[in-house]
């Protein structure tokens, strides 16, 4: 016995030895990812929050306000009218990918996990407008739709439907719509493949049983993939309000400018926080309000996943199981 205790007593050090190396070769391969991370978005982040709450003075200097940059961005005259109409033509953005992009998305993962044969090269055919640069997108689509030399006007012309015609991004009605559905088509290719790599994950054997229940066709879909597909659509619908308030800044900048023209019809938030930030025209820069801007994205954005996560994601899983 007293052997078998002196055995047992030398080998606590190696096994715990074995854990602090394991717990280092964790923390050496961790540290790269983390501390590009801090730099990148923690910090970024944590000095936008410090910086809405002090004002500038003429003088160079700050003095603190607490919460008053943002009582001037939600209820002064001059900041109010272009933030409530930013933070809808954001709202209204997200909708529109929601209503066209993400079932588009669903429709096309379902049609290609129905034809494997080609769906390889249809696959990459509608992901690769995705790797495009967003200014080359943004360009593009400006001279196809331009009244002046555009050809969008000649192709609805040549299939008897040129009166439907009009210069939609210079339309207050219509620019918004139409650098939406340019969105749309770029990024498609996202949620088409995260669905469709959900349906591919269904085992066959859940499809057979449906089958020997009498299912088929439209049935199998709605009755048996589809539920079980939730949770990535609830993914690819909590991505989809994220990119609208970062990813959307883009594609607006390089085909309306940051001033979201007409009458600031296509302004958002990032184009917002751009122009407060850094100036433009005859406004100057304030790096205060303009991190006051970039504090009320994240925040927006914090609530919508809030809501996601207890709302929607906690019923989800509650269906899994």
């Amino acid at each position: 016995m007293t052997d078998a205790t002196t055995q047992m007593a030398d080998r606590r050090p190696t096994r715990r030895r074995r854990r602090r190396a394991g717990t280092a070769h964790i923390v050496v391969f961790l540290a790269p990812a983390l501390l590009i991370y801090t730099i990148f978005s923690i910090y970024p982040l944590v000095e936008s929050l410090r910086l809405s709450l002090f004002d500038g003075l003429d003088d160079g200097s700050a003095v603190w306000t607490g919460l008053g940059n943002y009582a001037r961005l939600l209820f002064d005259s001059n900041w109010s009218v272009r933030f409530w109409n930013a933070l809808w033509n954001n709202l209204i953005l997200f909708f529109i990918h929601m209503v066209v992009q993400n079932p588009l998305g669903l429709l096309l993962a379902a049609l290609l996990s129905l034809a494997p044969r080609f769906g390889g090269a249809y696959r990459t055919l509608i992901f690769v407008p995705t790797l495009l640069s967003v200014v080359i997108v943004g360009f593009v689509w400006e001279l196809i739709l331009s009244p002046l030399w555009g050809v969008a006007e000649g192709m609805l012309s040549a299939v008897g439907l040129g009166f439907l015609y009009a210069p939609w991004l210079g339309l207050e009605d219509s620019a918004l719509t139409a650098v939406s559905l340019i969105s749309v088509w770029q990024y498609v290719g996202i949620p088409m493949m995260l669905i469709y790599a959900a349906l591919l994950s269904i085992p066959d054997e859940l499809l057979d049983a449906a089958r020997v229940d009498g299912l088929s066709g439209w049935w199998i879909f709605w009755k048996v993939k589809l539920p079980l597909i939730l949770p990535t659509l609830g993914i690819v619908a909590i991505l989809t309000y994220i990119g609208n308030f970062t990813s959307a800044f883009d594609l607006i900048y390089s085909i309306q400018g940051v001033l979201g023209p007409p009458d600031y019809s296509t302004d958002i938030m990032g184009t917002l926080m751009f122009r407060t930030f850094f100036g433009q025209q005859t406004q100057i820069g304030d790096i205060y309000m303009g991190a006051t801007v970039a504090s009320m994205m994240f925040f927006v954005i914090l609530v919508g996943v809030t809501i996601y996560l207890v709302g929607v994601q906690r019923r989800l899983t509650r269906y899994e199981m």
